[in-house]
């Protein structure tokens, strides 16, 4: 999942680095100088000219560090004194605080030098900074959020092959509860105020920035604070702004690679939330960009709630399947990603399954099965009807795996016997084109062979399933479930396809036996023992 998308970061630029040059001490050439005998101008004394005229750069280094800290400390030590004896005079200890802003705005020079962060936090800066978050003027806490921003910023640490620094930074923004203090700040930046409204995009950035730099932030926030609750009464708001949009990518970069974060989610009704997210969508499209990129945000977040099965059973629940449906009949912009929702929805887990079927799910699916997949401008990218055919595949697989007996296998089967059997024939054009495929792959490999690159049995299988291997496996596990049907137009349909393809059953088998030896008990001993004994009885019924 691609959560690296939103809009860029906000650049420093000169003027946020102060302005020490004093114009007192600026030297001049005397007017003599200016030109050669009243004629041509002495190019070499205008650009000495020039230079004079520009601010002195001071070197980034330990020494200009402690000046500028200690610059900064007197500055929040005056304020802080000035607050507490002029409390009700704000006359008093706004120039303090003007101040204390332009302090705190030459800070932010040192994101040029992120080898000098464990420095940084050794003088105890950070506990200072971090302080500010919760300053009595929004505007010094803003300033905090955006130094605290650039310190953390990508742009800045990527050239920097040492991560140790950055690491060191986050630790110490983590043990001086900076993570608690951005989002509690969230609670009183109003989106009506531009620069308020700015701020809330920093401080999201500000916490992207720190899970980049440390992943395990993404858990610790979200067990830390009430971000979850946030982005989440944000994303149910229906108007559309960037602060939402970027607000949708926090939320799915929080639960991508995150059981607990998913399981927590779930438990604060956070499936029905993404789900009336999504129906602000079902019959219309995103009128811009970045609108469409927040609706894939959505998406995103939707499908990783739907891996645990306890969220799954909440997605049923809240007539989810329905709304996928509905999206998918509306044939809109997100009729890929509620096909993509529903496969998420429906692996291993039957009930999805049963609701799909009863709720006429099958006559929307096949159709999109058999190449009716509508294809807008919008959509038009490249793999994006490829993509949604492994989708469906998988979708078929699922229903076949979810239901095994009763009037809704019955419903199922029929399928592949209507028209003609004209899904069967589909089945094996995909077969074909996708056999075909790992079959170039596996000549590739060997010609890397016989060029002395060595591959274990390990990465060639990869590399198989990297060019569509999974998804012919699950062809031949469909194709699995049509055979034991033993039903007989189907057998025959099936026998013959082959034979015109020159192919034979044992072709068959042979691809469900490869996926039978190499499924993996992520989910457990018992359930890959399950897995296998299920295909086993495939490769046995091929066999005879």
């Amino acid at each position: 999942m691609e959560v690296d998308n939103h809009a860029p970061k906000r650049k420093r630029g000169s003027a946020d680095y102060g302005n020490d040059y004093d114009d007192e001490n600026a030297t001049f050439p005397p007017p003599s100088a200016a030109g050669n005998g009243g004629g041509e101008v002495d190019l070499s004394l205008l650009e000495a000219l020039e230079k004079s005229q520009q601010n002195p750069v001071e070197a980034l280094d330990l020494k200009t560090l402690k000046k500028l800290v200690l610059s900064f400390e007197r500055r929040l030590k005056d304020n802080t004194a000035a607050r507490l004896k002029y409390p009700d005079q704000p006359e008093k200890f706004a120039d303090s605080e003007v101040e204390l802003h332009d302090e705190i705005q030459k800070l932010k020079i040192l994101a040029g030098g992120p080898e000098l962060y464990p420095e940084l936090v050794s003088l105890g800066t950070v506990a200072s900074i971090a302080q500010l978050l919760n300053h009595d003027n929004t505007d010094i806490a803003i300033d905090a959020v955006t130094l605290i921003q650039d310190l953390t910023d990508e742009d800045v640490l990527d050239g920097d092959e040492n991560d140790e620094p950055a690491n060191v930074l986050v630790d110490a923004l983590i043990e001086n509860n900076a993570l608690e203090l951005l989002v509690q700040n969230l609670g009183r930046l109003s989106e009506s105020d531009p620069d308020e409204s700015a701020a809330i995009y920093s401080t999201l950035s500000t916490i992207e920035n720190m899970i980049e730099i440390k992943p395990s932030v993404a858990e610790l926030v979200c067990e830390r604070t009430k971000l979850m609750k946030w982005l989440v009464g944000k994303i149910k708001i229906r108007e559309f702004d960037s602060n939402k949009q970027y607000a949708s990518e926090i939320l799915a970069i929080l639960l991508q690679n995150s059981t607990v974060n998913q399981k927590r989610l779930g438990q604060m009704n956070g499936v029905d939330a993404v789900l009336q997210a999504v129906a602000m969508y079902k019959s219309r499209d995103p009128k811009i960009g970045d609108e469409e990129e927040m609706v894939e945000n959505l998406f995103d977040c939707l499908c990783c709630l739907l891996m645990p099965l306890e969220n799954k059973e909440r997605f049923v629940r809240a007539e989810g399947v329905e709304l996928m449906i509905i999206i998918m009949n509306q044939k809109k912009l997100c009729y890929g990603s509620a096909i993509r929702a529903l496969d998420f929805a429906m692996t291993n887990y039957p009930p999805a399954c049963e609701r799909f079927v009863d709720v006429m799910g099958l006559k929307t699916a096949f159709p999109a099965f058999m190449g009716k997949i509508p294809v807008s401008k919008k959509n038009k990218k490249k793999g994006y009807k490829e993509e949604l055919e492994e989708r469906l595949i998988s979708l078929i697989a699922s229903l076949f795996g979810g239901i095994l007996r009763g009037s809704r296998r019955e419903r199922l089967l029929s399928k592949f016997v209507e028209n003609e059997c004209e899904k069967i024939d589909r089945l094996m054009e995909l077969y074909m084109r996708y056999s075909n495929r790992i079959k170039a792959e596996t000549d590739r490999m060997k010609q890397l062979e016989l060029d002395d690159l060595e591959m274990d049995e390990e990465e060639k299988y990869n590399r198989k399933l990297d060019s569509g291997l999974y998804t012919l496996q699950l062809i031949c596990v469909i194709l699995g479930h049509l055979w034991t049907s033993e039903h007989s137009r189907m057998r025959a349909r099936i026998e013959l396809l082959l034979k015109q393809n020159k192919l034979t059953k044992k072709d068959v088998k042979d691809i469900l036996q490869e996926y039978h030896d190499n499924i993996g008990d992520l989910e457990g001993p018992e359930e890959k023992e399950r897995a296998q004994s299920k295909i086993q009885k495939f490769i046995a019924a091929f066999s005879s």
